[in-house]
């Protein structure tokens, strides 16, 4: 179906490799979810599969891409700006099938993507759709050009919980090869049975690639406990050197010892210790070549070594947050109405809703309403990074208070913690990943100390195996989070109440899981 063989992509500006000798087929019934940090390739290879022309600006590439007469549907990770003004008809009329589509095949398309074929027709402009209108609509447009293998990149980025597990019943049912990235794990898990993993090794020196046949959840667990015992092996080999280099010590001061009391009037003696010591350096060189082959620790790419701390100066059961009654409203027109939330110190509450429905405007005023308070410290991490990052700034130059000497080496050290190379340290904000530019959020509200985190959406821009990490982390805080998310894992996980936002209020959810 797609054969893909030794290809090697490497970037035009820096020669930096993205992948190296990579051979991939992907078979009728393969659903492959391609993985790996921000910035190793991902959406380049998708590009590259669909259409070379979409790359050649900013990447060079050797090897084969053959598709064997297959046509690919691509789906890009957002739409353009021309495409966001365009009508929907105008946005379907692009595709030179639509027109040879009958009116019944049409409504049958529409009927499997759980729209009205009317709006296949709309003078509607597709910026003003919902998120969850707006990619089914782009589904439909690749549907209308009949593809023979999807490309998705991202697809269900910002989906609200209704959309998402619509996408998830398509992409399994739809009975077509497809290759998909995408941040949401349990997404990955009931769609994949394949996993490419791309990863930049070594401070991002090294591409290194994996195929798996396997689930996502089969191949995550499978790497933990391979990575778990690669960790247990160093471990032992280090503490089996350090008691063999003990050994060798001692052995060598004796030799070195009798060496120096021998009484030259025994040359037979000094011989033999001369025959020794030439035994001990023979011994040294071979624990040097041992030492060569040992296990190396493992340094996954997604590790973080992070740790949140605030929020025990504020006692136990204290109100954080009293919204009573609350009217929402964005561009003039009312989004939601009579708005009650009471939350006290150390719960964790998400609000989830449809989209469209007011959850970011929501969270934005409790925000602000948190940061201007003077008897605790609130902390906010935007759907938009760009709202508290200074795009022309260096990641040190953000964090830093005094600019000190000491206080820039500590800086450097925990960002080098978070795995930034000193390139991206140098590197202006504008120019880090979103997952690097998250992670710069985080480590500020690290630093800060808070009491209160009001995150919108915050694993959005974190891979699937980093998410465990970032989950972890936000379990673990003591402090109170108001948090925005359509993240099943982060909800379910760390997450203690469950608010649904409506055009009538908040309704809290009792059990999450029989929700959805």
């Amino acid at each position: 179906m797609l054969q893909i063989k030794n290809l090697t992509i490497r970037h035009r500006q820096d020669y930096r490799v993205l992948l190296e000798d990579f051979s991939f087929v992907l078979n009728p019934g393969d659903r492959a979810a391609v993985i790996g940090e921000e910035g190793n390739g991902k959406s380049t290879l998708l590009r590259l599969i669909h259409d070379p022309a979409l790359v050649e600006t900013y990447v060079e590439y050797t090897g084969e891409i053959l598709k064997n007469g297959g046509r690919t549907g691509y789906l890009a990770q957002e739409l353009s700006a021309g495409d966001q003004d365009r009508t929907i008809l105008e946005y379907c009329g692009e595709c030179p099938q639509f027109y040879e589509w009958t009116p019944r095949e049409i409504s049958e398309l529409a009927g499997q993507l759980g729209l009205n074929p009317e709006l296949l027709y709309s003078d509607q402009r597709m910026g003003s759709l919902s998120g969850g209108e707006k990619v089914k609509v782009r589904f439909a447009r690749m549907m209308l050009e009949r593809p023979d293998i999807l490309l998705l990149d991202e697809p269900n980025n910002d989906l609200d919980l209704e959309t998402l597990e619509w996408m998830e019943a398509f992409l399994t049912g739809c009975g077509l090869p497809l290759i998909c990235i995408s941040h949401d794990e349990l997404f990955l898990e009931r769609m994949s049975n394949v996993v490419i993993h791309l990863e930049q090794l070594r401070r991002k020196t090294k591409a290194v690639w994996t195929v798996s046949r396997t689930g996502y959840a089969e191949y995550a667990d499978g790497r933990a406990r391979g990575l778990a015992r690669q960790e247990q092996a160093a471990r032992r080999e280090q503490r089996e050197w350090r008691e063999q280099q003990e050994r060798f010590r001692r052995i060598q001061q004796k030799v070195e010892s009798r060496q120096n009391s021998i009484s030259r009037q025994d040359p037979h003696g000094g011989r033999l210790l001369k025959k020794k010591m030439h035994a001990v350096k023979s011994l040294e060189r071979r624990y040097a070549r041992e030492q060569k082959e040992r296990t190396e620790m493992p340094d996954p790419e997604e590790a973080i070594f992070l740790k949140l701390e605030g929020g025990r100066r504020i006692a136990s059961g204290k109100q954080i947050l009293d919204l009573r009654g609350e009217r929402l409203e964005a561009g003039g027109r009312i989004l939601a109405e009579d708005i009650t939330l009471r939350v006290t110190a150390g719960e964790k509450v998400c609000i989830i809703g449809k989209n469209g429905v007011g959850k970011t405007t929501l969270l934005r005023k409790i925000a602000d309403s948190l940061l201007a308070r003077s008897d605790l410290k609130a902390a906010y991490m935007p759907q938009d990074y760009g709202e508290l990052l200074d795009m022309e700034m260096t990641p040190p130059e953000f964090l830093s208070r005094s600019g000190s000497r000491e206080e820039q080496s500590r800086i450097r050290t925990y960002l080098g913690s978070m795995k930034y190379t000193a390139d991206e340290m140098s590197h202006p904000i504008g120019r880090l990943s979103g997952g690097q530019k998250a992670k710069l959020l985080l480590l500020k509200i690290s630093l800060d100390g808070s009491d209160v985190l009001v995150l919108d959406e915050p694993t959005r821009n974190f891979s699937p195996l980093s998410g465990p990490v970032i989950r972890e982390l936000l379990k673990r805080y003591s402090g109170t989070i108001i948090s925005v998310s359509h993240d099943r894992k982060y909800i379910e996980e760390v997450c203690d109440r469950i608010c649904r936002l409506t055009p009538d209020g908040l309704e809290e959810l009792r059990g999450f899981a029989g929700e959805i």
